[in-house]
């Protein structure tokens, strides 16, 4: 078990996701976890859900954090980090979960060369099965990036890659839930359409979306073979293929990625 102080600044569905997991596999203590919030109602929340200790002001988690998490949106980076960058001790861990913010610029902002590492996790975190792409300063030692990805292996996959790929991991893992919502969203209302009730629609949907994720990681097929098991000739499958390869769903898909990650180098 991790016995270091673990340190949350922002306390959102993210961070509080990334808090359960941690505590629900065992690998921290709840004793050994802080966070503080912009609002009072957030932290009491958070402390009396998690049975954590939270505080009121960044500083104060910044000081006593061994790894700290900075769990805000990236608008607010330059504010929080003015306000803790002298506090910070020079051995802690910095770890970022803001979209588009590069190491280079990270350590700018606490103005000088600092153990920083970048995350990206993704909401499936909430359930234990979320993933992260992991990248590190040049000043992160091989054991304690191995830290930080034990702490996120908790609520998911979590594996490094070179910081030139972290755009890529926001399109492919950190955004792409929304676009497999939509995917879910279209499937159920087509059963709908069918007559199927609403709600057995979305449990068909989910589960359908769920097992098929769980068939390729487990048996390592490749998706299009995987496909072609599903697809009898003359049957219904390789009818509803042609008509998503006629809409373009492969290439929009290909589109959105591409749209995403542009966003991510340019934030």
């Amino acid at each position: 078990m991790q016995t270091k102080k673990i340190g949350f600044i922002g306390l959102g569905n993210m961070a509080t996701a990334m808090i359960g997991g941690m505590l629900q596999k065992g690998v921290v203590a709840p004793e050994n976890l802080i966070g503080s919030a912009r609002t009072a109602a957030t932290c009491r929340r958070v402390a009396e859900q998690y049975g954590i200790t939270t505080y009121p002001s960044n500083v104060e988690v910044a000081a006593q954090a061994d790894i700290l998490f900075l769990a805000v949106k990236p608008q607010f980076f330059r504010e929080v980090i003015g306000e803790i960058r002298d506090t910070v001790p020079s051995g802690s861990l910095i770890v970022s979960i803001a979209a588009g913010k590069t190491l280079e610029e990270i350590a700018g902002l606490f103005g000088g060369e600092r153990k920083i590492l970048r995350c990206m996790p993704n909401t499936p975190a909430l359930v234990l099965e979320g993933c992260t792409g992991v990248c590190a300063s040049e000043t992160v030692s091989g054991e304690e990036t191995e830290e930080v990805l034990t702490l996120l292996r908790s609520f998911g996959v979590a594996e490094s890659v070179p910081e030139r790929l972290m755009d890529a991991v926001v399109g492919v893992s950190g955004s792409s839930p929304a676009y497999v919502f939509l995917f879910l969203e279209a499937l159920a209302d087509g059963a709908v359409a069918a007559g199927m009730p609403r709600r057995q629609a979305y449990t068909f949907a989910a589960q359908a979306v769920l097992g098929s994720a769980k068939l390729m990681l487990e048996t390592e097929k490749h998706p299009g073979e995987l496909k072609d098991m599903v697809c009898s000739p003359g049957g219904t499958t390789i009818q509803a293929v042609k008509v998503l390869e006629e809409k373009g769903l492969r290439a929009a898909v290909m589109d959105a990625m591409e749209a995403c990650i542009e966003k991510s180098r340019n934030m």
